[in-house]
């Protein structure tokens, strides 16, 4: 009897249980871009230099370290932002190809609109180590230059970081709620967070309120906490085994009768 030498060796439940299944290694790299995108509240306290006088600032006041650190967290943000809508395609386009092109697309305009801000903040500190102090320097030019990148950074952070999480999480709140992929309160946190985000980046935009206020804060609280529960369950947890998943990554018109009909 001929012997297969070619055949594959079985593998030892060792090397079997080391396998992630690809299913997984999304939801948990998706949980921990969704972490990552917290990395800047410090940038509060990191700013406050530049942010409480930009004129001072400009000029040589304060240390320039601190909006270093707090821009690159930013940028971190941005790149963990856009991450967590590109691992996470793949799967939300079996539920609806719309939502998840929306979903990619917020967080592309949310991470360019963040790298453009971090880019007035850094702009400042250039001002401020290649033009301040020289001899043909106009420190009442400085200053003016200084609040306005600040006060374009002020309005960019609105745009960014504020209005974009709004479309990105009733994008992501509608193809959590239809798939059943993790616990249903879940993407019910975000339909309520996301209006009352909404509301409340309204009313800043007409002054009615200040961006940094109590208020604020209390408005921009539910989105925050299901971004972050959301990735810490992802972490933790993982999907719900669902029939979405079941044969993820394979090619849905081989089994059509075990995937989610997607959505237009």
């Amino acid at each position: 009897m001929a012997t297969n030498i070619h055949a594959t060796p079985p593998l030892s439940p060792s090397s079997s249980r080391r396998r992630m299944p690809p299913i997984r290694r999304v939801s948990l790299t998706v949980g921990v871009l969704y972490v990552l995108t917290f990395v800047s509240i410090p940038t509060l306290a990191l700013y406050k230099a530049v942010k409480d006088d930009a004129g001072a600032f400009v000029l040589g006041a304060g240390s320039t370290t601190g909006v270093q650190l707090g821009a690159l967290s930013e940028v971190i943000v941005g790149l963990a932002g856009i991450g967590t809508a590109l691992v996470l395609y793949p799967v939300a386009k079996r539920v609806s190809q719309t939502a998840a092109l929306g979903f990619v697309a917020a967080r592309l305009i949310e991470t360019c609109l963040i790298l453009v801000s971090v880019v007035s903040l850094l702009s400042i500190i250039t001002l401020r180590n290649d033009v301040a102090g020289t001899a043909n320097a106009d420190p009442a030019t400085l200053a003016t230059m200084a609040h306005g990148l600040v006060a374009n950074y002020t309005w960019m952070f609105l745009l960014s970081q504020s209005l974009m999480p709004v479309a990105c999480d009733l994008f992501l709140g509608y193809v959590l709620y239809r798939s059943a992929l993790v616990p249903r309160f879940f993407p019910i946190i975000a339909f309520i967070g996301a209006p009352l985000l909404l509301a409340s980046d309204i009313a800043i935009y007409f002054g009615i309120y200040a961006a940094v206020s109590s208020i604020a804060l209390f408005a921009a609280l539910p989105v925050a906490v299901f971004e972050l529960s959301l990735g810490i369950w992802l972490i933790v947890k993982g999907f719900k085994p669902t029939p979405l998943t079941a044969d993820y990554p394979t090619n849905r018109r081989d089994h059509p009768n075990t995937q989610a009909t997607p959505q237009p």
